[in-house]
This record gives structure tokens, C-alpha cells and sequence, in this order.
């Protein structure tokens, strides 16, 4: 009879009982179910919870470039990647976006990659970062606002795994914190097919080993504007081309009384 008596608060499984049961496949199945049940709320807490940047899960990947090389001679691109299963984050650094990283139905589904590059424009240096938010397919199209919301929340933690990863590149030429960072979120949503102006890289990433939230502040007085390079080959411009093919023309237009319909703004 005592084998039919079930644990409860008051007659806690034994030892035994945990071992015996070990491999019962229902004893197994509802462990699984009730482990699958608890991680869902992790990112849903994440979510609207702080940002916080965890060195131990970034994994960094130089590819044809090192720490000596300027980004104003030498080509610098980030491709920056997360995996939901391990919570860890791959940073690719090389001359050209790691396609490789960008393979499989995982990615081409929830294309939540960030890519970025360095550019000289008229002798500045500033970094370019692109997010995908909608287009492709319906499923992105119909959570554009949230994952406008997520990348716009997530980015600092972002910029943060750059400055990190390339942590010894700003060490030899410390005069890169002081570029201006442009996030360009791609959408086929006009609402959210816009440029912003995060400020220099160091405001925007801050410290390393603390939490970020951040909102964005229009500025219509500083009159910011996407640098562009010069029309014509030239010296003070680096590279020629963009390295990552998304459109850059984001804020180019503009309605007749003046103000850029993709929202132009500043991230304080």
C-alpha cells in the first residue's frame, strides 16, 4: 500500500522515488513541459526589463582584419548575431558583413541580425548600424512596432558588444569614441523606416558594466544631417562604396515644408 501513496507537501519523494522514476518517460515528459512553461516568462521579463551587457556570452570572430589596421584604410564591419537556444551573442569583425552568419531558416525568419561599419565621410569617422524591422515576409510585417520597440531597447546592449569585441581598436585610436553613431532602421512601414543620430559612440554606449535605457529627443535646431560622402573619388572618404547593401537613402526626401517624412531625429 505504501507504494500507492503520491508525494505531496506533507510526504515529499524520496531519493529512491526520484530514481526510480528517473527514466519514466511520463515522469520525464512533465518535468520538460513544466521547464518549457518557466523559461517563457525570461524573455518576456527581459523585455521590458534594463538592457544589461554580459561579456561572458559574447563570442568574437576577427576575420581578416586586427586591431592595427584604422577603419579609415582599412575596411571595418560588424555582424553581430544571438542565438535563443544558448542566449550567446557572435560578433563577427571583418571587412565585409560574415554572410555565413546569416544563413539558415532561423535567420532569414526572425532577421534579427545588426550590422554595422565604420566610414570616413569628408575626413570624419562615424559608425553606420542597420537593423532589419519589416519586409520580406508577412510575420515581420505584422510585428513591426514591436520590433521596432525591441531593437530600439536592445541597441545600447549592442553597441555595447561592439565596443567591447573591438575593444582593443579604441584603445590605439581612442579618437573613434568620439564619432557620431547612425542607427538606420530598415522598414517597408514608413513609420519606421528611419535614421537616428545616437551621438558619439561613447554617450552612446556608456558604461560597460551597467544597464541602459534611453530615449530619443527630437532636435530640430542642430539640423543633423546623414554624412554623405563626396560624389567624386576622393581622398577624404573611406570606403567609396558601402560594404553592407541595404538602401541608405533613408531621409533623403523631404515633404515641402522642409521636414524629412522618415523622422530624422537625435538620440539623446
Amino acid at each position: 500500500m505504501a507504494s500507492l501513496i503520491l508525494p505531496t507537501k506533507q510526504n515529499p519523494p524520496s531519493s529512491s522515488f526520484l530514481q526510480r522514476n528517473h527514466q519514466n518517460p511520463l515522469f520525464f515528459c512533465k518535468r520538460r513541459r513544466i521547464l518549457k512553461k518557466n523559461q517563457t516568462l525570461v524573455p518576456v521579463a527581459r523585455l521590458f526589463g534594463p538592457s544589461i551587457f554580459e561579456a561572458s556570452k559574447l563570442k568574437v570572430l576577427f576575420l581578416g582584419v586586427d586591431e592595427k589596421k584604422h577603419p579609415g584604410n582599412l575596411p571595418r564591419t560588424y555582424t553581430l548575431t544571438h542565438s535563443d537556444i544558448t542566449s550567446k551573442l557572435t560578433l563577427a569583425i571583418s571587412q565585409t558583413i560574415n554572410n555565413s552568419q546569416l544563413q539558415g531558416w532561423y535567420n532569414k525568419l526572425y532577421r534579427d541580425e545588426v550590422v554595422a561599419e565604420w566610414r570616413k565621410v569628408k575626413g570624419n569617422m562615424s559608425l553606420h548600424v542597420h537593423c532589419h524591422i519589416s519586409g520580406g515576409h508577412f510575420l515581420l510585417d505584422l510585428c513591426a512596432r514591436l520590433r521596432f520597440f525591441i531593437f530600439s531597447k536592445e541597441l545600447p546592449l549592442v553597441l555595447k558588444a561592439f565596443a567591447h569585441g573591438d575593444g582593443n581598436l579604441l584603445k590605439n585610436y581612442p579618437e573613434l569614441q568620439e564619432a557620431s553613431v547612425w542607427v538606420y532602421f530598415h522598414s517597408n512601414i514608413q513609420e519606421f523606416n528611419k535614421v537616428e543620430c545616437w551621438g558619439p559612440l561613447k554617450d552612446a554606449v556608456g558604461p560597460l558594466s551597467t544597464s541602459s535605457e534611453s530615449t530619443i529627443v527630437e532636435d530640430e535646431s542642430s539640423n543633423w544631417e546623414v554624412p554623405k560622402p563626396c560624389p567624386e573619388e576622393c581622398a577624404c572618404c573611406f570606403p567609396p562604396m558601402s560594404s553592407i547593401p541595404w538602401s541608405h537613402d533613408l531621409v533623403r526626401n523631404q515633404d515641402d515644408d522642409g521636414v524629412t517624412p522618415n523622422g530624422l531625429q537625435q538620440k539623446a
